[in-house]
């Protein structure tokens, strides 16, 4: 997972994949957790010197306990962070979960906005950025988890500039209306900002973030990439997955099938709805109930023949809205029970309790219905859980659209939890689907969940963080300064063949208002022609000016001419030309490309023709195939530099075909026609980089103002340009 041998990957989230348990005899027990994260980034903790850090999950009363847990969870590629029973209190009780997590999901009613808290997370996130901090070197790769640790990216990058920092958040970003609320909401960006890339579950959750560093940090983005401290960061929707065949193996076990027929045979009703949640407020359960109850009041004909299954797993049931919340469903429970019941049929079956794998295997076997309808939820996985569980393809999955599965899981029927009576309605239709539907929505669902699993994702955030990591080395420019003027000046001065490719606009003379007025002045001139004097010195102006303009401008002297990024070549003393040419042999690099953004975006495909390619999106999330098509165009622009390529966007469909032209096929070919041994290319936008692309190695090629480019350099601005040249040419 990590590119050195001598480096490592260090994975931080607020609990440790295992949990200390004080049992009876004060002795402690380390016993494994379960869960998605933990099972999925087992690959990593456990593989070379990686580790994992996070609180080991009890408060331990001496150093000595303190040091032989250290010990025994080091053995075990663990590192941990011993927090205080105040610590727990105020970090994260208070500021995690009484802060943040209704805040994050909308529910800013039940926000507390205390300093105390405030104070608290910030030195728990502090703890936690010393403890990576004692693990880490500058090789290493960081991967922070969830809305526990928010400011702990900012402070790793304090420490050390040079980290490869990831963080992906687990829970839903809200919008800017809503984050707008909290008191620290700037510090938080700062704190995300740290990363080198921001996962986040759903495309509108990384919107979110993007609209709210806009707003409230002034930092702005481009297509997802943020240049923030001259550095590129990138923002992106990465859903997370399942072990799918830890549960369609699970499904298939002779415990699991022994439980079902227990299970079953209790219950006794033909048809079965099964509802799993932890106690939160943000997972809907009364609003799921009363559905349930207004369907058996519209549909009586199915009381008797359906009854709900539900499970609510305790979650800080002593904590005020949440012993709330559990009274409330407790007393829906026993009205619906009093009102509907028979001494043969109770309608709804609900467990307080937490059940082991094969228990919740059992369920989502017999299941003819899933009822997943979350107010919010940044992903839901027990939704992906009962599709997994699924061996014979039978049963159907009804979805609130406010989690972050649905968009995946189009083929599931999409409800609004707040929408009682298309609640209502989504019941009938879902028990009275046919088995054919019922196969052919699961079998879609199954093949997403298969391709898109756990691993897919820990790889997929893996393989991005590091090809921005890379981006960012790659865009590293060094600021000219006197001692390099002289080298250029030194080899200039030497070469035999001297050939200049120079930008326009912004390279040789500043904009202006009205492009019309930003004529070259005699300074300019004088420049050139002192260039130009020189024998075996070929100066070439290459911009997106028209062709009339340039040669208005430069007919008179002897330099060549590209017009319209490369539309329209001229060579001294010769006529306007254009490139050009028809071939397929790009096709095969291209459509690795298009493959890596297809095994990234659920419901794109690639169409192949004789020499275009396709990539289609029309079924992919809305937003998400418009921010992975500028991604794409963006990429393929990098790829492209030197191919005869064109990219055109249509209606959910982006292709790329052949007959592209651009600055650097343009300046290509001057590169082929004149053997040169000095070659200089300077400009200062975004078409300029395919002109640095095009250059051999031992080009000197600069950008112009800024340092986020392919070229070698930077330089301020026009004025150090002509400084430069004038050097040159003295």
């Amino acid at each position: 997972m990590t590119s050195k041998t001598n480096s490592k990957t260090i994975i931080v989230s607020n609990r440790l994949p295992v949990k200390v348990v004080r049992k009876e005899g004060e002795d402690l027990d380390f016993q494994p957790t379960e869960g998605g994260l933990a099972t999925g980034l087992g690959s990593i903790y456990k593989s070379g010197n990686n580790v994992w850090i996070g609180w080991p999950g009890a408060t331990l009363v001496s150093e000595q306990e303190e040091k032989s847990t250290t010990e025994i969870l080091e053995s075990q590629s663990m590192y941990p962070v011993f927090l205080t029973d105040e610590d727990l209190e105020l970090y994260y009780e208070g500021f995690s979960n009484e802060t943040l997590w209704p805040n994050f999901h909308y529910f800013n009613q039940y926000s507390i906005f205390d300093e105390r808290t405030w104070e608290s997370y910030k030195a728990v996130n502090q703890k936690f950025a010393d403890a990576v901090l004692s693990q880490a070197s500058e090789e290493d790769t960081i991967w922070v988890h969830d809305y526990q640790l928010l400011l702990v990216p900012a402070l790793l990058r304090k420490e050390k500039p040079d980290l490869k920092i990831g963080f992906f958040l687990h829970i839903p970003f809200p919008s800017y209306e809503s984050f707008r609320l909290l008191p620290f909401r700037r510090e938080l960006l700062l704190g995300m900002l740290g990363a080198d890339f921001l996962g986040f579950h759903t495309y509108d959750d990384t919107r979110h973030f993007l609209s709210s560093a806009n707003r409230l940090a002034g930092i702005g983005n481009n297509h997802g990439i943020i240049n923030y401290n001259n550095r590129q960061i990138m923002a992106d929707a990465l859903p997370m997955g399942i072990d799918y065949e830890k549960y369609s193996s699970t499904a298939s076990e002779p415990e699991t099938i022994e439980k079902e027929v227990q299970y079953r045979t209790a219950i006794g009703t033909p048809q079965m709805m099964l509802s799993i949640d932890r106690l939160d407020y943000s997972k809907g359960i009364p609003q799921r109930v009363k559905a349930f109850e207004q369907f058996l009041v519209e549909y009586p004909q199915y009381r008797t023949k359906v009854s709900l299954v539900m499970i609510v797993v305790p979650s800080r049931y002593q904590v005020g809205k949440y012993k709330e919340l559990k009274e409330e469903i407790d007393l829906l429970v026993g009205r619906i029970n009093g009102q509907f019941g028979r001494l043969s049929w109770t309608p709804v079956h609900y467990f307080f309790r937490s059940y082991p794998l094969n228990a919740l295997s059992a369920f989502y076997r017999m299941a003819h219905v899933g009822f997943v309808s979350p107010l919010r939820d940044g992903m839901n996985l027990v939704a992906k859980e009962f599709i997994a569980s699924k061996l014979e393809k039978k049963g159907v999955l009804i979805l609130s659209e406010m989690a972050g599965a649905s968009k995946e899981l189009s083929d599931a029927i999409l409800v609004n939890p707040n929408n009682r009576a298309q609640m209502v309605r989504a019941i009938k239709d879902a028990l009275e689907m046919s088995e054919e539907e019922q196969i052919s929505r699961m079998t879609v669902m199954q093949e997403t969940l298969k391709r898109y699993n756990i691993y897919h994702w820990v790889d997929l955030f893996m393989s991005r963080l590091a090809h921005v990591k890379k981006q960012q080395l790659a865009q590293k420019t060094k600021n000219i300064d006197s001692k390099t003027i002289e080298g250029i000046r030194k080899d200039y001065l030497q070469a035999k063949q001297r050939l200049l490719f120079l930008d326009y606009d912004g390279t040789l003379t500043g904009f202006h208002p009205d492009p019309q007025l930003a004529v070259p002045n005699e300074e300019l001139y004088q420049i050139l022609d002192q260039l130009i004097e020189k024998e075996n010195t070929r100066v070439v102006i290459i911009s997106g000016r028209d062709k009339n303009t340039l040669q208005k401008w430069f007919d008179n002297r002897p330099i060549d001419l590209i017009a319209e990024h490369g539309v329209w070549l001229r060579q001294v003393g010769g006529d306007w030309e254009t490139i050009t040419h028809l071939t397929d042999v790009w096709k095969g690099d291209i459509k690795d490309v298009l493959e890596g953004y297809v095994n990234r975006t659920p419901g794109s495909f690639i169409e192949e023709k004789d020499y275009s390619l396709v990539w289609h999106y029309r079924k992919v999330e809305t937003g998400l195939g418009e921010l992975r098509t500028r991604e794409l165009m963006s990429h393929l622009k990098y790829l492209t530099s030197n191919m005869n390529l064109q990219v055109l966007e249509g209606d959910k469909v982006m292709e790329i075909k052949s007959t592209e032209v651009n600055k650097g096929r343009a300046a290509a070919s001057w590169l082929k026609r004149y053997t040169a041994d000095f070659v200089l290319a300077i400009g200062d936008d975004w078409t300029d980089e395919d002109t640095f692309k095009a250059m051999p190695d031992s080009a000197f090629t600069i950008k112009v103002g800024g340092n986020q480019s392919a070229a070698k350099y930077s330089i301020l601005g026009p004025e150090k340009v002509r400084g430069l040249l004038r050097k040159l040419g003295e």
